[in-house]
């Protein structure tokens, strides 16, 4: 995990923030994303691509602020 604490959290956070709601028009790809997982229709190579394209960097961000919490504990 110590890559992560090497990660600057302002570079994190805006790059996590972008991806999760883009594109802004007509619904972000991370929620369309997410949707069509949970009705089990994510079966493409590009649609799972772009699942964890949008979803890494939210990944990345919690567990960035997890380690962050923990270490201030």
């Amino acid at each position: 995990m110590k890559w992560i604490e090497k990660i600057p959290l302002l570079l994190i956070l805006p790059i996590a923030v972008f991806l999760a709601l883009a594109p802004f028009q007509p619904e972000p790809h991370l929620w369309e994303k997410l949707n069509m997982l949970f009705d089990g229709s994510l079966s493409r190579p590009i649609d799972i691509f772009d699942l964890l394209l949008h979803g890494t960097p939210l990944v990345i961000l919690a567990l960035k602020l997890y380690t962050w919490a923990r270490k201030s504990e």
